[in-house]
């Protein structure tokens, strides 16, 4: 017998997949709040935590939505696709359109079978911290951990952690500098 608790999860996976992710942008002038309030209801019941003030926007994936957690104040643009997994994403944080996020890879280690029939590798869990800005068309492979204050610019492919306030960026993402935190004296 089936319980509430997953009826009621196969019923915003239905609502969501077959309705409210084609609505509108949030950011449309017309409807696009009733859509974003559509979607955040949703996926308050579909992933395992989901904060206060989340925007889901247009046309997001995230499979089931089991073992994702995100914090208050956090966007997730456009056509971005979360890959089924541990997924943590902190507060305040900025997900531009089409990104990507990973936690699993094929295997490939042994050449006597086609890798097409070997499996998959373990799925690693992927964390991004608090007030961080992931660009455009980002990919974020598994297991990796972007620091707190970060920004990843757009395109770029996440190989390796990402240390807290760094600014990253190419393929695969290097350091290009890291964020100053200049304070500003006024003359009373």
């Amino acid at each position: 017998m089936v319980n509430r608790s997953t009826l009621t999860k196969y019923l915003f996976m239905f609502l969501y997949y077959g309705f409210a992710c084609h609505l509108p942008s949030s950011y449309m002038p017309y409807g696009g709040k009733i859509a974003k309030k559509i979607r955040f209801i949703c996926c308050r019941h579909l992933f395992d935590k989901c904060g206060k003030n989340v925007n889901i926007d247009r046309g997001v994936e995230f499979g089931s939505g089991r073992g994702i957690e995100i914090g208050d104040d956090t966007g997730i643009g456009m056509r971005c696709k979360i890959q089924i997994g541990t997924v943590k994403i902190g507060r305040y944080v900025m997900m531009s359109p089409d990104v990507i996020i990973l936690t699993q890879n094929h295997r490939h280690d042994n050449t006597e079978i086609p890798m097409a029939l070997q499996g998959n590798e373990p799925v690693e869990p992927v964390i991004i911290s608090d007030d961080v800005w992931i660009g455009t068309r980002v990919i974020i492979l598994p297991g990796r951990r972007i620091g707190r204050g970060a920004i990843v610019g757009a395109g770029a492919i996440v190989t390796r952690d990402v240390p807290d306030f760094a600014i990253v960026g190419g393929n695969p993402a290097v350091v290009i500098k890291f964020r100053k935190h200049i304070k500003t004296m006024t003359n009373d």
